[in-house]
């Protein structure tokens, strides 16, 4: 299999290799701040921004930045008003904790590389021998090497997505508990057939962009979502004002945080995350064997591009209201009958 030859001889390397007095204060450093950044959404989502502000060549953690924030959004919906008049609150927290598991696990991964990139760049020699200390796959290893010797940030940003939806394909997506309290649910089928799940980017000016989330159980559209979300936000048209947004709007998990700036009259519906969900303590078990060895088959698949037809980049303002005034229609009629 292509590609697999590489990966084992990382893995063969990783059973013998022997850290310096340096690396291991790295290595300690870098969990310490792992674990310090990653107690919530809101510190997450501005790891991830302050991260990208100092390294502009990792594009992946703006994307990652922003997809945090749309979390947070979903978070508080569940605890706003609508959904409280729709759900009682355990069949709402178990698709909160989903949400805050996967996102968990992500930044439990992801952050150890990005901070281990920038070590790399401060003593000029590459430090990625060490992602093992923190159990990232072998193929991430590959890639940031190719992305030293290269700087590929295309190849990067995709190979960082494909990466994350891997790790969480098991823990949470294959979670029995998940599937039977939350994917099996008559809700998640409900939203996800009617697209009213949606990753959306604001702008400072009011509007909108982004795409509906649907078949998230599967992870090609998963990994296809995340290269059609990079793709728009890093369009040339674009970028500026997603990033102007970024840097001007702090993250609070409240959907005011962009409905502000949508109509100035409208009120805040949704609570500010720190204010309704405490630290959520996570118990980090032995992770399962590495993904790539099992799934190295369909990488060929999921590198390769997506191209954005016009019509995918249009403003979807417009439709995500009425969706949205869809969904409050439907909980407004349940409640009346």
């Amino acid at each position: 299999m292509k590609h697999v030859s590489l990966y084992l001889d990382i893995k063969e390397r990783r059973q013998k290799g022997k850290h310096s007095f340096q690396e291991n204060k790295f290595i300690t450093t870098i969990k310490k701040n792992t674990a310090k950044y990653n107690l919530d959404n809101i510190s997450r989502t501005k790891a991830y921004a302050a991260y990208y502000n100092r390294n502009p060549d990792v594009k992946w953690a703006f994307l990652a930045s922003m997809v945090s924030r749309n979390a947070g959004w979903n978070m508080t919906d569940l605890q706003g008003r609508w959904y409280t008049l729709a759900l009682d609150w355990k069949k709402r927290y178990p698709i909160f904790l989903t949400y805050e598991m996967a996102n968990w696990l992500i930044f439990d991964d992801a952050y150890p590389q990005l901070l281990l990139y920038e070590l790399s760049l401060h003593y000029n020699r590459p430090l990625f021998h060490l992602l093992k200390e923190f159990n990232v796959s072998c193929f991430m290893e590959a890639e940031w090497q190719y992305f030293w010797e290269t700087g590929d940030k295309e190849r990067l940003v995709s190979s960082l997505i494909i990466n994350e939806q891997n790790l969480i394909q098991e823990p949470v997506l294959n979670n029995r508990k998940f599937q039977r309290k939350v994917f099996g649910t008559s809700v998640y089928l409900f939203q996800d057939l009617g697209h009213f799940s949606c990753v959306v980017f604001p702008t400072l000016d009011g509007r909108l962009y982004g795409h509906s989330v649907h078949g998230f159980q599967k992870l090609t559209n998963r990994i296809e979502l995340g290269k059609k979300l990079a793709a728009l936000l890093f369009s040339e048209e674009l970028k500026d004002s997603f990033f102007h947004f970024s840097l001007q709007t702090e993250p609070t998990g409240s959907r005011f945080d962009y409905e502000r700036y949508l109509d100035a009259s409208l009120y805040r519906e949704t609570p500010f995350l720190r204010g309704v969900y405490p630290f959520i303590p996570h118990c980090k078990e032995k992770r399962a064997k590495d993904w790539v060895f099992t799934q190295a088959k369909h990488l060929e698949k999921w590198r390769k591009p997506v191209s954005l037809k016009r019509n995918e980049r249009m403003e979807l303002t417009k439709w995500f209201i009425h969706k949205q005034h869809q969904m409050h229609s439907l909980i407004a009629m349940k409640n009346w009958l």
